[in-house]
């Protein structure tokens, strides 16, 4: 079989059968296209043809082209996972890529938004918000709902209005792997949604003629989508004095560190998240550490 449409086949089956994110997916395929080149420049096109020392020359170039630890790592997924789909279809004999081996990557921690300044961001949107303006209104809530909840932005631009109970807190969400869960937020999230919900959206709304079930809506009244949740993110964020956090990822970070802060169960915070891996979690953990170490090396006469 050509590696072309074997690539095509597996992008099919990550995306139906085992329901990877369009994210996923497409960061998958974006990898196995790079691989498709490198190996057609050697003159292999056939599946068969790959060996090895292929794969591992392809992840060496990677690096020397100057690709960060995370990328090259997600990179030797891709092919491992397509090599054993093809393994167990029966296209190759061996599971070529079994012993490629993924680079260690060093894990940073976090950026997060410490609670005086989140607290300064909150109160500027709300008073923002107080003379009515649609947009300001969705803004608010959109920042207060990520704050509160931990949501992934594709997780908060998938919400439909139904899937908000304003009676009990809660959202009902689709995540990683199409599992779904219920996330709580607090009252001033609550209150935030209440009059978006109420005062602005309708206004945003009116602003098409095509029936929206979204939550959030952009300017011209569609389904917001995240890249525009990025865009605004990030410009709240670039105002805080001497921040070096920017996107919506980075309220998530934060709302899992403040909530261990306040002492919150570690499982209940994977819970919160939609964390697969229990290990996926306890980052935040450190970054918890690493705050209490530099008060800690702030305040104490002797440290």
């Amino acid at each position: 079989m050509r590696i072309p449409p074997s690539v095509a086949r597996y992008i099919d089956y990550v995306s139906v059968e085992r329901h990877y994110s369009e994210a996923t997916s497409r960061a998958y395929e974006s990898d196995l296209a790079a691989f498709t080149s490198f190996a057609a420049e050697r003159g292999v096109d056939d599946v068969a043809e790959v060996d090895l020392e292929l794969l591992r020359d392809w992840l060496w170039h990677s690096s020397q082209a100057g690709l960060g630890h995370a990328t090259i790592a997600r990179r030797s997924a891709s092919v491992r996972g397509w090599s054993a789909w093809l393994a167990r279809n029966g296209e190759i004999p061996v599971d070529t890529a079994a012993r490629l081996r993924s680079p260690k990557t060093g894990r940073s921690l976090p950026h997060i938004v410490q609670r005086p300044q989140m607290d300064a961001l909150l109160d500027g949107l709300a008073e923002k918000a107080a003379p009515g303006d649609p947009v300001a209104l969705r803004d608010s809530a959109l920042i207060e709902l990520l704050y509160a909840s931990g949501l992934r932005v594709s997780e908060l631009c998938g919400l439909d209005v139904d899937d908000v109970d304003l009676d009990r807190l809660t959202v009902r969400v689709l995540g990683k792997g199409s599992k779904e869960r219920v996330v709580p937020f607090g009252v001033p999230a609550h209150s935030a949604l209440v009059d978006y919900l109420r005062q602005a959206r309708p206004a945003l709304l009116a602003r098409t003629r095509t029936p929206v079930h979204a939550v959030f809506l952009g300017a011209r009244g569609g389904r917001l989508n995240p890249r525009s949740v990025y865009n605004i993110v990030s410009k709240l964020l670039a105002g805080i004095p001497g921040g070096t956090a920017a996107g919506p990822h980075t309220l998530r970070h934060t709302a899992a560190t403040h909530l261990l802060d306040g002492g919150a169960d570690l499982r209940a915070v994977q819970e919160l998240l939609g964390h697969a891996s229990l290990g996926t979690t306890q980052i935040y953990t450190h970054v918890s550490m690493e705050r209490l170490k530099e008060s800690y090396r702030t305040a104490h006469p002797r440290a």
